[in-house]
């Protein structure tokens, strides 16, 4: 497999449409803001647990550069009429060793059409060939449709941190 800060994979959602998953470059900054734009309020709820459509200058900073060690993201790209556009990405950071969070978001127009799936195999692939352990996630609880995708990669619920939220958990290896 190539070195995570080089990741690349040609790939085609449910209804056939290509849709490349790459790792993210710094260079994707301004379509990354541009897909939030494409986001709705309740799909950013959903990942952020809050509504959230601007983004610090540090914030900004922490999403765009990532280490492809310790924070590892992907980006998930088609060809349209004006370029490339990002309709969705997925990243871990791990937290302690050998365990890193998982968290997606994809465009409302891109949501039910196989993407998910799509970045959470290829992020556990990096995360099993990087050495870590275990993966995690939260989850809103009326987050159906991300409910299923890691019920359907083997996360199972774990302890609660959070109330509001569904914990879940992957042992990889």
């Amino acid at each position: 497999m190539a070195e995570p800060a080089n990741y690349s994979a040609q790939e085609f959602l449910k209804d056939g449409s290509p849709v490349e998953i790459r790792a993210l470059s710094p260079n994707d900054e301004a379509e990354m803001l541009a897909a939030i734009e494409r986001t709705s309020p309740q799909s950013l709820q959903r990942r952020f647990f809050a509504m959230k459509r601007h983004f610090s200058d540090k914030e900004r900073a922490f999403f765009m550069h990532v280490d492809f060690k310790n924070h590892v993201a992907l980006a998930a790209l088609v060809r349209g009429s004006n370029g490339e556009m990002i309709v969705g990405g997925g990243r871990y950071i791990v937290f302690e060793p050998g365990v890193a969070e998982m968290a997606f978001v994809v465009i409302d127009a891109f949501q039910g059409r196989g993407l998910g799936s799509l970045l959470m195999r290829h992020l556990i692939q990096i995360a099993r060939d990087g050495g870590l352990r275990e993966l995690t996630a939260e989850v809103l609880p009326e987050n159906t449709g991300m409910l299923k995708v890691f019920e359907r990669y083997g996360f199972k619920p774990a302890a609660r941190r959070d109330p509001q939220t569904v914990h879940l958990a992957l042992e990889l290896g």
